[in-house]
This record gives C-alpha cells, structure tokens and sequence, in this order.
C-alpha cells in the first residue's frame, strides 16, 4: 500500500490540505464545500508557495462562488424581505445618482443579476439578496447608470466608476449560481 504524504498549509488566510503523491506528473488544486486540496508530486516548498501566490485568486473566487451557490441552495429565500431590502437600496442609489426609474420589478432569474429596460424598468434578480452589500449596490448602481446610459460605453463606465473604482475587483469575485 502506497502512503502519501498529507499536511495543511496556511497560506495568506487559506487553509489548504496538502497531498504529496510522488507519482503525479503535474499539480492540482482542487476547490470544494470541504475545503482548498492541494495535490503535487514531490516538490520544494518554494515551489509550492509560488503555485498557491499565482492561483490565489482563482482559489478565493472558488470559494465564493461555492460559499454563495451553498446559501442559495440551503437559504429559503424570504421574497419580501429581500424585495424590501433591495428596494431601498435602489432608492437610495436613485437619490445619489439624481436618477430615477419608472418601475423596479424583482424575479428569480439564473443568467443575470439585473436589466435595466429602455422603457426605464429595473428588474433585479431576487438571488442578488444573498450576496455581500458591496456587490448588491454594485449591481444596483450597474443597472442605474444605464437610465444614463443604455449601453456598456465609456460613458457609461465612467458613471458607474464615479461609485464605484474598484469595480474590476467587484466584478472579478461575481458569480452567478
């Protein structure tokens, strides 16, 4: 019977399990509801912090589209509470954008977390509720500008920039269910 090798790893806040399995010919990192696995041939420990430094984004964003995929399939989502909570958030973006919408319309939708209409009808995902406050607005402020704005133009990114400058990193940990 072949051992292998386990130990865990602490690496910038993550906790991975590592497994040396001296046969392998690559490294896999392999991402679940359990945890962050690791498993490589037998390697320094050079090589395996510089593996974790270039793939720790692509690991954080694993875990967040896990951890927000497992609270919508275990949540019962309270569809007025989300409504009303949703609703005022988009008020006060309205307020603070000076613009404003005809209708705002809430659904349960699986390829998208908002739409803006041309008929000024904001529409948003009723699943956006379960994600952290700085995306909700993210996307609140998103389907805002396009009253401005009805397209993904430079203006239109300059607008939605004005609330929100890290939106390239907001966007990056984004995922739908």
């Amino acid at each position: 019977m072949i051992q292998y090798l386990t130990n865990n790893i602490k690496f910038n806040g993550l906790d991975i399990t590592h497994i040396c399995k001296p046969k392998l010919k690559n490294s896999y990192i392999n991402v679940t509801k359990d945890g962050v696995i690791l498993k490589t041939p037998k390697v320094s420990q050079r090589y395996i912090d510089g593996l974790l430094e270039e793939k720790q984004h692509w690991i954080r964003k694993k875990i967040i589209y896990l951890d927000n995929k497992t609270i919508v399939n275990k949540e019962i989502l309270d569809a007025d509470k989300a409504k009303d909570y949703l609703k005022k958030r988009v008020e006060l973006y309205s307020k603070k954008m000076n613009l404003s919408f005809l209708e705002l319309k809430f659904r349960r939708m699986k390829r998208r977390w908002g739409s803006c209409s041309s008929k000024k009808i904001i529409t948003l995902n009723l699943y956006l509720y379960n994600t952290p406050i700085e995306q909700i607005d993210y996307v609140i402020v998103h389907e805002l500008a396009h009253l401005k704005h009805m397209n993904h133009s430079e203006k239109f990114h300059n607008l939605v920039n004005e609330y929100f400058p890290t939106t390239k990193e907001i966007r990056s940990n984004f995922h739908l269910l």
